[in-house]
C-alpha cells in the first residue's frame, strides 16, 4: 500500500532531499511551508520525476494553520505515515547572555511548539494504526553549547530531548520517533552533505526503527569552532 510523507518546513534544500528520497520509494509527498509559489515549483519538480505530491501552504508558527495543513495532507494524500519536521531558521539569533524571554520564545515557537503541534496532529492516526514515524530535525547546538546560538540552542536541545522521550514512550506502540542532528552546512551536490545525500540518511533512519538519532556532519569540528570562538573547551569544566 502506498504511504504518505509530510514534510513540514519544505524548501529546495533539505526538505526536497527528503521528499525525493521517500518519493523514489513510492511515497506520496505533502509539502508544507509558508510560500505558496515556492511550494508550487517544488511540487512541479517532484511531479516531473514521477512522485505524487501536493502543496499545503501554512505558517508553522500559526498552530491552527499548521494543523489544518496536515489534516489536508491526510485528506488528499492519505494518512501521514512519516512526518519530517525541519523548518528553515528564522528570527533573530541571540547569544547566550543576550537571550531574552522574547528571543527564546521566538525560537521555541518555531522549533518546539511547531513540532509539538505537528506531532499532535498526526500521532492519533499513527497510534490507531499501530505504525508511524516521526523524524524531527535539530541543529548541532542541540548537543554542543554554542554561546553565539544561545536562543536557538535552547530550543534545539528541548526538541531533541522531547524527541528522545517520544522514542522511549512510543516505541512499544509501534511508533518510531527520532531526531536528525545536522552538524554541517547543506552543500548542493556534496556526496555527504548535499540534499540528496542527507535525504538518503533520513530514509535509512526510517528503515531502522530501533534508532533514535542520526548525526550528519562533524560535531567535533563544530566543537572546535566554538572553542576557538570562546577560548573555552569542555575540558575546562
Amino acid at each position: 500500500m502506498t504511504k504518505t510523507l509530510a514534510v513540514v518546513g519544505a524548501g529546495p534544500g533539505l526538505g526536497m532531499g527528503v521528499a525525493r528520497a521517500f518519493g523514489s520509494h513510492g511515497f506520496r509527498v505533502g509539502l508544507i511551508a509558508r510560500n505558496q509559489d515556492t511550494l508550487g515549483r517544488l511540487v512541479d519538480e517532484l511531479t516531473r520525476s514521477g512522485v505524487t505530491a501536493a502543496a499545503f501552504p501554512a505558517d508553522i508558527r500559526d498552530r491552527e494553520a499548521l494543523a489544518g495543513a496536515l489534516a489536508g495532507v491526510g485528506e488528499r494524500l492519505g494518512p501521514v505515515d512519516v512526518l519530517e519536521y525541519s523548518p528553515s531558521p528564522t528570527g533573530a539569533i541571540t547569544s547566550a547572555a543576550r537571550t531574552t524571554a522574547a528571543s527564546a520564545t521566538e525560537q521555541f515557537e518555531l522549533h518546539v511548539l511547531g513540532a509539538v503541534t505537528a506531532v499532535g496532529q498526526v500521532l492519533p492516526h499513527m497510534l490507531a494504526r499501530g505504525a508511524g514515524t516521526l523524524l524531527l530535525t535539530t541543529g548541532v547546538s542541540a548537543t554542543i553549547a554554542a554561546p553565539f546560538l544561545g536562543n536557538v540552542g535552547l530550543a534545539m536541545a528541548g526538541l531533541r530531548n522531547w524527541a528522545h522521550a517520544l522514542h522511549a514512550e512510543l516505541g512499544p506502540q509501534g511508533i518510531h520517533a527520532a531526531t536528525v542532528t545536522i552538524a554541517s552546512r547543506i552543500v548542493p551536490g556534496d556526496p555527504v552533505t548535499g540534499p540528496d545525500a542527507i535525504g538518503a540518511r533520513y530514509w535509512r533512519l526510517y528503515r531502522q526503527p530501533d534508532r533514535r538519532e542520526e548525526v550528519i556532519g562533524d560535531p567535533e569540528a563544530f566543537r572546535a569552532l566554538v572553542a576557538g570562538t570562546t577560548g573555552v573547551s569542555d575540558a575546562d569544566g
